[in-house]
């Protein structure tokens, strides 16, 4: 599978970028006039409406995200949550809203530039496809470099037209909504609360940019912190910039010409930057716009193409869409631009919107179902950074909102979902059923009710655990740092033997030993093992007497335990290295992630040949601490350690976010004291954050040219 994976490229900045950049187009630029015909003068209300009612999928993508950062994003999760048949209809559908918009959003290109220019629109919008496609055949992140300038340059345009808007409107116009020369101002809600419904499902597309960062998880630094944190962010600043951005639209240009108006924001900024020479203003909102639907056409492409590219990979498409070049699903990415091509050549500006609307309601109705199964099948490796507040209230508006606005689309949008489920459905009968067994989340969910559970679900899910890595707040380093470590010579015959020892060297106090030798009925069950790699084993206990995890490392080189009754005869060997994690109970997704951290340093190249040839404890920890949260320094003479010799612990003056946990001393390891008093050749063993880690390694250890 290493060859089907994704490097993690993406900030949060990127995240903001991507999510920002998808939203900032259409929407803004060419959908304000004809969204105006469904409810009059109240449009810009109903842009705000709709970035509110966002919020239940917001935060539910935000919670499966960063407990799944996954390609394929929504279909993932559907897939999961529900089973392949949900995955093809959702990852189907979804795949076709985003191609839609996407496609909806480079035609607008054209159509700025039909503006200005004598250029036909639509091979103004076939040829920014294709230059968008060569761009992302360089890589993920030499689309984001791009993406992130449209974005800076989009923002800062945006907010000068409303800041420039706000004082004309205040100069020229009290009154809220203008009325043609001699008449009346038409209504606030022109076509009533029926209208203004329609409307919101309408804009709707004009935020379907802030769920693609989902699609691209797999591929972003610290998903836990920077998905829910960059999708917020960019929901606020698009609203905001919505609401009053198509205000000043609302306000500058009469009722009747802006609901006729494919351009606005061009039409109104003739009547604004009357600081700027000539014809600079139009000049400058055209360019913002161009950069606005390149962001979203750019954006959407590469979050798109993840799509085929998770769903080959779970055999839901054929195989050669899950392959990578360059760190690039090539064919999944030509797939999308020629679906791209396609829908640009055949379809109207209008249709696109409310067909790509419409499904992705129905999409986000399911999600916020899908949190709901995650949370009631009680799948211990689902460990989401973010949690959805007002949890499951949200979630059940959130259904009944979407549906609500689902049936204001129109018979014609909804058809073109139906058909789009009945085309999944027979895709899945006829090809997915024969290569996919594995079942959701909510066969566990209903595990009562007779329904078989998954087992290899909560090994997928363990694996992504592992991936994720720590949390900040997770001690495995400071119960690495003060573990217990055993260079045993003798053998043991069970696991009881091994518990036994333990409590009688009275290294395991806390733990309950019972009358005579009797152990833990938790230590008796070989199924507490876990047997990451050959020659290694992970013994975990939960004891309710423990405050703190504890850690026991025990290594013997000529086998420690046999593994006969515990695996199948296939897999029998000998133990040479056990590692004992006692967790107290009050935190069951800290020891999973403490558990998934030690497998997966188990899994590094020849762990057992390097570990095995350790013998001091200090070399053993340095090896679990290994990454950048650490380093080592050994104090020699005429080095730039030498200033540390000589010195108590307590006049040494290091970064406050770093300690020195261990000094190994002639082949004894201890942790230091202020009073600590430093000598040639100590090795001390240093961890912290990775910027101040990175800034002592630069002082002490790098090689001055």
């Amino acid at each position: 599978m290493a060859e089907h994976k994704l490097h993690k490229q993406l900030g949060l900045f990127d995240v903001f970028s991507i999510s920002t950049g998808a939203m900032f187009s259409s929407g803004f630029f060419l959908l304000p006039g004809l969204a105006s015909r469904f409810t009059g003068p109240s449009v810009f209300v109903a842009y705000l409406a709709a970035g509110i009612l966002m919020l239940p999928a917001v935060f539910s993508i935000a919670e499966i995200a960063t407990a799944l950062p996954r390609s394929g994003g929504v279909y993932f999760f559907l897939d999961r949550s529900m089973g392949p048949l949900m995955g093809t209809i959702g990852g189907l559908g979804t795949y076709l809203a985003l191609i839609l918009k996407t496609s909806f959003a480079i035609v607008g290109i054209g159509a700025y530039a039909a503006l200005f220019w004598d250029v036909p629109v639509k091979t103004v919008a076939v040829s920014a496809t294709l230059f968008f496609l060569i761009l992302n055949l360089k890589g993920a992140k030499e689309a984001t470099r791009l993406q992130n300038f449209f974005v800076v340059f989009l923002i800062l345009v945006l907010i000068t037209f409303i800041l420039d808007g706000t004082w004309h409107v205040i100069r020229t116009s009290p009154s809220i909504v203008p009325g043609e020369q001699g008449q009346a101002a038409p209504p606030f809600f022109s076509h009533g609360m029926g209208g203004f419904l329609t409307t919101i499902g309408f804009v709707f597309v004009s935020y379907l940019g802030v769920t693609q960062i989902a699609s691209v998880a797999e591929e972003v630094k610290n998903p836990e912190r920077n998905i829910p944190l960059g999708m917020i962010l960019s929901l606020v600043v698009t609203s905001l910039i919505y609401f009053f951005g198509v205000f000043l639209m609302v306000k500058i240009i009469p009722h009747t010409a802006l609901a006729t108006d494919i351009s606005p924001a061009a039409t109104a900024s003739k009547q604004l930057f009357q600081w700027l020479p000539g014809r600079t203003g139009i000049f400058l909102m055209a360019g913002a716009a161009i950069a606005a639907f390149a962001s979203t056409g750019n954006a959407g492409l590469f979050a798109s193409s993840r799509y085929p590219f998770a769903m080959s990979r779970d055999k839901l498409f054929p195989p050669m869409f899950a392959r990578i070049n360059r760190q690039i699903p090539i064919y999944s990415l030509l797939l999308s631009a020629g679906l791209i091509l396609l829908f640009i050549i055949i379809l109207s500006e209008e249709g696109i919107a409310k067909l790509a609307s419409t499904f992705q309601l129905i999409i986000f109705a399911l999600i916020n179902f899908s949190v709901i199964v995650f949370r009631n099948s009680r799948i211990e490796a689902y460990d989401p950074g973010f949690k959805s507040p007002f949890y499951p209230f949200l979630q059940v508006a959130g259904i009944l909102i979407y549906l609500v606005l689902i049936i204001y689309m129109g018979w014609g949008p909804v058809g073109f979902s139906l058909v789009i489920i009945l085309i999944s459905f027979l895709w899945y009968r006829m090809y997915v059923r024969k290569w996919v067994a594995r079942e959701g989340a909510i066969y566990h969910w209903f595990a009562l009710l007779g329904k078989s559970q998954d087992n290899n679900l909560e090994n997928e899910f363990m694996m992504i655990l592992k991936e994720k890595g720590l949390r900040m707040t997770d001690p495995f380093d400071q119960t690495v740092v003060v573990s217990h470590v055993f260079f045993l010579k003798e053998n043991f015959h069970s696991l009881r033997d091994i518990h036994n020892w333990l409590v009688r060297s009275e290294e395991v106090p806390s733990l309950p030993p019972g009358d005579s030798g009797q152990t833990s009925e938790q230590y008796k069950e070989p199924d507490k093992l876990l047997f990451p790699v050959p020659g290694v084993a992970i013994n975990s206990i939960i004891n309710p007497a423990m405050e703190l995890p504890k850690l026991h490392i025990l290594i013997n080189r000529s086998g420690l335990l046999s593994t006969r009754g515990l695996l199948t005869e296939a897999k029998q060997g000998r133990i040479d290295v056990l590692f004992v994690l006692i967790h107290p109970p009050e935190n069951p997704k800290q020891q999973l992630r403490m558990l998934a951290r030690l497998i997966g340093i188990t899994e590094r190249e020849d762990f057992l040949t390097h570990f095995l040839a350790y013998d001091s404890v200090r070399s053993v920890k340095e090896y679990l601490l290994q990454n950048e949260h650490f380093i080592s320094l050994v104090l020699k003479k005429e080095t730039a350690q030498s200033e540390l010799i000589g010195r108590q612990m307590k006049d040494i003056t290091l970064p406050e976010d770093v300690l020195v946990a261990l000094v190994e001393r002639k082949g004894n390891t201890f942790p230091p004291r202020g009073h600590t008093l430093l000598k040639e050749g100590d090795i001390l063993t240093i961890i912290g954050e990775p910027k101040s880690i990175a800034a002592l390694f630069d002082k002490y250890m790098k090689l001055k040219e």
